[in-house]
């Protein structure tokens, strides 16, 4: 890192600020946090609402309010789990499915626009980069 240039976390955050604010509920059909919730269900089917809740980084009263939304809106459901009465599972319906994959569409066509300046090759980096990076970092898990 040099003084004109600055480091890889400060790139990333301004990249990610980029496409948050063009990640937009008009564009994706729901929410960013709908959308990161809604893949994390489809990924982890029977996931318990505290599972979910960590995953996000989110305190139990906002994942609370993040599946009423989402339930709300016909793309998950809570159920109590047979084997545990005090916990929830958490389901993604096939609404939040399709859904989900409205909005990914969307998103593929962000990134199109957002990562233009990368060749095919250099996104396919940038992704395996990513996601090695956030594989070592460890989820803060509730107390």
């Amino acid at each position: 890192m040099s003084a004109e240039t600055p480091g890889a976390l400060v790139l990333a955050t301004r990249l990610s600020r980029v496409a948050y604010r063009r990640a937009t509920e008009d564009i994706l059909g729901m929410r960013l946090k709908q959308f990161s919730a809604l893949a994390y269900l489809r990924q982890m089917p029977g996931v318990s609402q505290r599972q979910l809740g960590d995953a996000m980084l989110l305190d139990a009263n906002n994942c609370v309010l993040l599946l009423n939304d989402i339930e709300d809106a016909g793309w998950a459901e809570r159920k109590r789990d047979a084997e545990d009465r005090r916990r929830h599972v958490v389901e993604i319906t096939d609404a939040g499915r399709d859904a989900l994959e409205r909005a990914e569409q969307a998103l593929d066509d962000l990134e199109e626009v957002v990562l233009d300046g990368l060749t095919d090759e250099e996104r396919a980096k940038l992704r395996e980069l990513l996601a090695k990076a956030l594989s070592g970092v460890p989820v803060q898990v509730s107390a």
